[in-house]
């Protein structure tokens, strides 16, 4: 059975177009503006996920917060 998915959310930065947490896998959904490629980033906790959400650069919350501590795939 296909897991159900994810709700994106648009969000303002100039690198991510939206994000998206699944609260019960602790999986953080990352969607990047122009590629359009998305990745999830796992072992993610719902305290993070809201810093980023909130974060005044999105992009450079994950890049210094998420990038390189969280492993992650490509979707």
């Amino acid at each position: 059975m296909a897991e159900p998915p994810v709700r994106m959310v648009r969000v303002e930065s100039s690198s991510i177009d939206a994000v998206g947490y699944d609260c019960a896998r602790k999986r953080l959904i990352v969607r990047f503006l122009g590629s359009g490629r998305t990745y999830a980033y796992h072992g993610v906790d719902a305290a993070t996920f809201k810093a980023l959400r909130d974060a005044p650069s999105k992009g450079g919350y994950l890049n210094t917060e998420i990038k390189g501590t969280f492993p992650y795939e490509r979707l």
